[in-house]
This record gives structure tokens, sequence and C-alpha cells, in this order.
């Protein structure tokens, strides 16, 4: 079975819209939705589904790219750390053009910094096998999804009895910033479409709080304009009903216990840390950071440096487009003096910002 055709069949899809439009005719209360899930946003502007939505219901992208998220004081400590002599810094291609306080990584690249583009933590831990005599540092960024693959890559360092694999961690964890901007009254949000990726590894329980505490819908759906929509559907029959609850529309990947032994090498290495997000501040517990037992992997506390002072470009509105209060087309600066040629603010540069699925989907 071909998920992809099946799920972007255009009858199906608009079936369900007209079934949405059905649901909420008559209705003059709103009804918000946030997508946290740099995936879902760029499905959302690329198949045009806002367009396919009725008046009364919106949707709105929350912080859903683990790039976007990432604070300059991150961008920062790794740029130092790449100057420094005999170290190798490895890390994925979204983090390159990202600009920190005074320069990038693709900046210090070209200046003479050895910096690999690698496509998995996996490569790092090879890239260290092979230059014994450098350090590697490996750019740890990213949710739920891509932690346990960086879990896995220090195990492996560990196996191998390398002495030269280092971490620079930046994970963090979705639902706890869900509960944050739930809590915003700016934001008066009826809903979230969960993140599908994230959920395959933390099941569905990890929502329950939103949904019995906050009252708040939450359905976890797929990528496909079908899922989408169906996805959304589901939450405003959940508010039409006046009900709060955690469903499954991508039953096809999710489980509701999602991956026990990804959560259990996340448990084993990480432990809960307070973190900054751009745009939203530090978050208690947000964060992972490795334990004590690992903390010989542990980049910070291996290789102390100093780090500039970070400050944020003045003109850009990440932070608010991550927290759902601006859209890119707000930001004064979107497609004039940054698109993803020449970013400024980390949300043009990701394959999952929001501000990059606007300027290529959305104009």
């Amino acid at each position: 079975m071909n998920y992809q055709d099946e799920y972007r069949d255009r009858e199906l899809v608009r079936g369900l819209a007209d079934r949405l439009a059905r649901l909420v005719a008559g209705r003059e209360e709103p009804m918000t939705f946030m997508e946290v899930c740099g995936t879902h946003t760029m499905a959302i502007y690329r198949f045009g589904l806002r367009s396919m939505l009725p008046p009364q219901v919106r949707l709105i992208s929350g912080p859903g790219c683990p790039v976007c998220v990432t604070p300059n004081d991150y961008l920062d400590r790794a740029i130092a750390l790449c100057r420094l002599p005999g170290v190798i810094t490895a890390t994925f291609g979204d983090m390159m053009r990202v600009p920190g306080s005074s320069s990038s990584l693709m900046e210090e690249r070209a200046k003479g910094a050895d910096i690999r583009i690698v496509y998995s933590p996996l490569d790092a831990v090879a890239l260290a096998a092979a230059n014994p005599e450098k350090k590697v540092v490996f750019l740890g960024v990213g949710f739920e999804t891509t932690a346990p693959t960086v879990a896995g890559s220090i195990l492996a360092a560990e196996e191998r009895g390398l002495n030269n694999y280092v971490v620079l961690a930046s994970h963090k964890t979705i639902p706890i910033p869900m509960e944050v901007l739930t809590s915003d009254p700016e934001l008066a949000l009826s809903g979230y479409i969960c993140p599908a990726h994230v959920s395959a590894i933390i099941g569905v329980d990890a929502y329950r709080t939103l949904a019995e505490e906050f009252h708040t819908p939450c359905v976890i759906t797929g990528f496909e304009p079908a899922d989408v929509l169906q996805g959304v559907l589901m939450l405003a029959e959940q508010v039409v009903k006046g009900e709060s609850r955690v469903e499954t529309q991508y039953r096809r990947v999710v489980r509701p216990e999602g991956n026990p032994k990804a959560r259990a090498i996340l448990d084993r290495l990480f432990e809960p840390c307070d973190v900054p997000w751009r745009g939203i501040g530090v978050i208690p517990g947000s964060g992972l950071k490795l334990r004590e037992a690992y903390a010989r992997f542990d980049a910070e506390k291996m290789l102390p440096v100093e780090v500039e002072p970070t400050r944020e470009h003045p003109g850009c509105r990440c932070g608010e487009v991550l927290k759902g209060k601006s859209s890119p087309f707000d930001c004064p600066l979107f497609g004039r003096a940054c698109t993803p040629e020449a970013p400024v603010g980390a949300c043009m540069v990701s394959s999952e910002g929001t501000c990059a699925a606007a300027y290529k989907y959305g104009r």
C-alpha cells in the first residue's frame, strides 16, 4: 500500500474539508489549533491546507522546529568550540547557516574550521575512530525523535573505547512547552495537532496532562494532506462536543506506548533539566542533559571555552513566530533582508522552519 498516494487523494481531501465546514457551520466562536512539528508546518504550507479551512478554523505554527528553538548562546558555544585547535565539529546540515551572535558555522568553516556535515550521530562516532588525535564534537540538537540516536552514539563510542567523542547537547522535550503555550491567554488555543515523529517515541500518555488538566484537545496526526485535515476534523469534533481527549489519527505508525526501547535509552543516558527556548525563555524540566555517569561525553564539561556575549538580531521576529503570535508575513525582514540564501533568523534556515515554509510555499 502506498500511503503517500492514498492520503493525497483529491476526493478524500475535499471530502474531509467539506465535513469540517458542515461541522462548524453557523458557529461564531473561532477555533485555533497549533501544530508543534516542523514537518506538519511544511505540509500545511506546501499543500495549501489553510485555504481549504472554513473561516471559523485557524491553524498557527508553534515551536516545532528543533533548530529554530535552539537559542543563540548554543550556537555561540558551538562556534567557540570549533575554533579550538584539534577539534572536528560534526553537525547536521540544518545547523550550518543558522546565525549566531556574530558568526555561523558556515562562516567558520570558510575561515578554516574543521566542520563536517553528517547524516547520523554514528557518522560522528566513525569520525572519532578515524581521527584519534582529534576531538570530535557532535552538535546534538533535537527533540525526543533524535535524542535516542545521540544516546545510541554515546553508547557506541563507549563500546569502542573512544575517548575523543563528545556531544554538545541541546535536546528538548515537547509536552511541557505545549503546557506553557496553552496557559497563554493571548493565544487562546483550542487544541493541538500533536507531532507524529515525537509521539512515535513518547507515546500517547505524554499529552494526558494537556487534555485532562488543561482541558485542551490533542490529536496525534500524520503528515499527508488527508492526515492533517482528518486531525483538524477530530479536534473540531472534540471542541464542538465540549470534550478534551488525546486521540491518535496516525495509528498506522504511532503506538499508544510509543517506543519503549528508545525511551529506555533516553532515561539511561539523560535526565531532565531547565533549558532556554528561543522566543519563550527558560522552561523548567523541558530539556535533557547527560547524566553524571556519562559526563566524559559532555562537550560543555570536557571542553570549557569562553563564549561571547549573546545577542539577537533586533529586527528578527523568529521568537514571536515560534510562539504562534506572529506570522512570517508580519516580519518586516521576511523575503527582503531575510531569505533562505541570506537568513537573519533560524526560522528561515531550517528545512522545518516556519519562515522557510512560508517563503517556499506561502507567497
